[in-house]
């Protein structure tokens, strides 16, 4: 059987709440769990590193890919089992989500955004068809799903939109949605 690769787009900051990254040391531990790969931003730093290194330590491949501007900001770890650097933004965006089988979106700021909405947009121009989980940690991604609704509403997209995007609370929830996804 090919191993499964999970992207997981979160903040290079803990946020606010504890519970952030209660969450993404539990999905890190998840994927290792699964047998799945890590494919995310190769930071040390925040939500990333905090999954990295859950990940790492339960035993998981992983595969970061970081842009040269970003490896001394992000911190780039540089002890994953796969580390790339790459030359933009952009081109980081698509080798993870090229090498990638699922996305899950955890809490982060304009990069987790941009990260999304890409991913997003690609599936809904038929792109790709990989599952796309929001990880609606303490209700932290409601006003973008109020926002989603409201674009819908107001006939910039169709309805479609909402059904590529699955929400879910908690890591647990969020493997068992990729379980029954990537089988």
């Amino acid at each position: 059987m090919v191993q499964k690769s999970v992207c997981v787009y979160c903040g290079s900051r803990a946020g606010a709440d504890p519970a952030y990254t209660a969450e993404a040391e539990a999905l890190g531990r998840a994927i290792a769990g699964e047998g799945w790969r890590l494919v995310y931003g190769a930071g040390d730093v925040g939500l990333m590193g905090s999954v990295a290194r859950s990940a790492q330590a339960a035993g998981a491949d992983t595969f970061g890919v970081i842009p040269q501007h970003l490896v001394d900001w992000e911190v780039g770890k540089t002890d994953l089992t796969r580390f790339i650097v790459t030359e933009t933004m952009h081109e980081r965006k698509k080798v993870m989500l090229m090498n990638a089988d699922a996305v899950v979106v955890m809490p982060g700021g304009a990069g987790s955004l941009d990260e999304f909405f890409e991913v997003l947009t690609w599936r809904q121009l038929r792109l790709h068809a990989k599952p796309i989980v929001l990880m609606n940690v303490a209700g932290y991604w409601d006003p973008l799903l109020a926002l989603m609704d409201h674009v819908v509403a107001q006939n910039f997209a169709d309805s479609s939109l909402l059904g590529f995007v699955q929400t879910r609370a908690s890591a647990a929830e969020v493997t068992d949605t990729l379980r029954r996804a990537l089988s």
